[in-house]
């Protein structure tokens, strides 16, 4: 189970990285080009930005801190991956995907001097400008959570008869 996590890992961030490249090569930073649209609908336009910050721009600025928030995060996700997850698929999966998402943005941290390319903007609604690792972490945390509150193994409630 362990190959499939790392094969998984090493492609969300590798496919995350590919886009990233391509979004940088292909566009000034702040173009926008419609992407999606069905008739008259549009939906998602690429919008090539730099967020220094995470998600909503949330400590911009910070890239000491976010990179050593965002490597504790990754190696206690490995941790509970190799620990508890290989017999629990939702916890895998979704420690599978946090870590992909993590790793492919931390990349960009670590070599595009504390920034990440983001370029997904929902043209529906207002909202903030993402890319394909966020995905991954925002689909991977929700999973986490579902996992936490539903499947999680609980420690029964004591019963008044347990105390005496």
């Amino acid at each position: 189970m362990l190959i499939i996590a790392a094969v998984c890992i090493v492609l969300i961030a590798g496919i995350d990285q590919i886009i990233k490249l391509y979004i940088v090569q292909h566009f000034a930073l702040g173009e926008e080009k419609p992407f999606l649209h069905i008739g008259s609908l549009d939906i998602l336009h690429l919008r090539y930005i730099e967020n220094d910050g995470s998600a909503f721009s949330s400590f911009s600025g910070q890239r000491v801190l976010l990179l050593v928030v965002t490597g504790i995060s990754m190696v206690v996700c490995i941790y509970l991956l190799i620990r508890y997850a290989q017999k629990r698929p939702l916890l895998f999966w979704s420690l599978t995907m946090i870590i992909g998402g993590g790793i492919g943005n931390m990349i960009d941290r670590i070599f595009r001097d504390g920034r990440v390319v983001d370029y997904l903007d929902v043209q529906l609604f207002d909202f903030a400008i993402f890319n394909f690792a966020d995905c991954f972490v925002t689909v991977g945390t929700a999973l986490l959570f579902v996992y936490i509150l539903f499947f999680m193994d609980k420690k029964p409630k004591e019963t008044a008869n347990d105390n005496a």
